[in-house]
């Protein structure tokens, strides 16, 4: 196997490239637990931990992972359950069951080795085309570019790219671009300081150009209006929505269900989902036990806010299970906090 691209010779330390590969080996960051690995099942497992998520947040959960899957056999070989239980927390869940899936084709169709080239990768269930440019440049050298969102902030500014991300043409075209300013070689090296600039220096507001190894380069620096860029002007439409959550405890014991496998918290488990407060005192009505309305709050989404009104009702020890109760199990709450839980549920059952 081909670990790295033949290439002419280092790139020109005065061009793009050259500037990023010289920032990035003495001011870029080092430290991050899946750098210096030529692993691609660690390098996947940080790409799309790192996909809209905090490199802060992300650290914790990745070494958990590791511990609990170190290869990708491991991984597929466990029960969905268990990796988003792992993943709880961590939030866009979709992102979990790929991982599961994927490791799974990794193993059934690749023998356990993840395919060394970037096409490839991108036919591997959630690898799209910037993730296997990542995993293909930092571990096998190959000459090929990434356009995630740090990346295309830098990119467009220092271009002053202005086309319409909005439009499947647009995006063509940046790809086009970035493609076209890859370097013969230290690839990785380049494309972590790309994203290392998208993550540190060029922020979305207030970046900070005085520091930029790319500032005499970018045109966005030069008009003065860096945080105009990137252009997408097709903005999603955020909706509200509202139900109630049932928190029903017998003893030390308390209900979930499991949610379906398509939609928001896609088979994690949750508490009972009612349409309103109103439907969930009408079926609690005749229980026995008591009940008490905590707090609403408004959980985020990416497509919409969601305010929840919990109802915490307590069953009296030998109470049977009451009816128009939603089809679950009873967990000790240890048992629980183990499951994949959504972030706001959790945060109750915890309280």
């Amino acid at each position: 196997m081909t670990r790295r691209a033949a290439s002419a010779g280092p790139s020109p330390p005065g061009t793009l490239a050259g500037k990023v590969i010289a920032w990035q080996r003495h001011h870029g960051r080092h430290d991050l637990p899946w750098q210096g690995t030529r692993d691609p099942y660690r390098v996947w497992l940080s790409e799309v931990m790192l996909q809209q998520t905090q490199v802060a947040t992300v650290r914790n959960y990745y070494a958990r992972f590791l511990h609990r899957f170190p290869t990708v056999q491991a991984l597929a070989a466990a029960p969905l359950d268990d990796v988003l239980a792992l993943w709880s927390g961590l939030g866009y869940y979709s992102r979990a069951r790929h991982l599961h899936r994927c490791a799974q084709a990794v193993v059934a169709e690749h023998g356990g080795a993840f395919p060394a080239g970037s096409a490839a990768l991108a036919t591997l269930p959630g690898i799209g085309r910037s993730t296997a440019a990542a995993i293909a440049a930092f571990c096998f050298g190959e000459r090929a570019a990434i356009l995630d969102g740090n990346v295309k902030r830098v990119l467009t500014r220092c271009l002053g790219f202005d086309g319409d991300l909005a439009l499947a043409a647009e995006e063509k075209r940046l790809w086009a671009a970035a493609e076209a300013l890859l370097p013969p070689r230290d690839v990785d090296v380049y494309t972590q300081g790309l994203m290392d600039l998208g993550a540190t220096l060029c922020a979305a507001r207030q970046p900070a150009c005085a520091r930029c190894p790319l500032a005499a380069h970018c045109v966005a620096h030069a008009q003065g209006t860096p945080e105009r860029y990137p252009v997408k002007t097709r903005k999603l439409k955020r909706g509200r929505r509202t139900n109630a959550l049932l928190l029903l405890r017998q003893g030390e014991r308390l209900w979930l269900v499991q949610r379906p496998g398509q939609g928001v918290w896609a088979g994690l488990w949750s508490l009972p989902e009612f349409d309103d407060a109103s439907a969930l005192q009408q079926a609690t009505a005749a229980w026995p036990g008591q009940g008490e309305w905590l707090p609403a709050f408004v959980h985020a989404l990416t497509h919409f806010d969601w305010t929840l009104q919990p109802l915490a009702w307590r069953l009296p020890t030998r109470a049977r299970r009451p009816e128009g109760l939603p089809e679950g199990r009873w967990f000790s709450r240890d048992e629980a906090l183990a499951m994949g839980l959504p972030a706001p549920v959790r945060r109750l059952i915890e309280d």
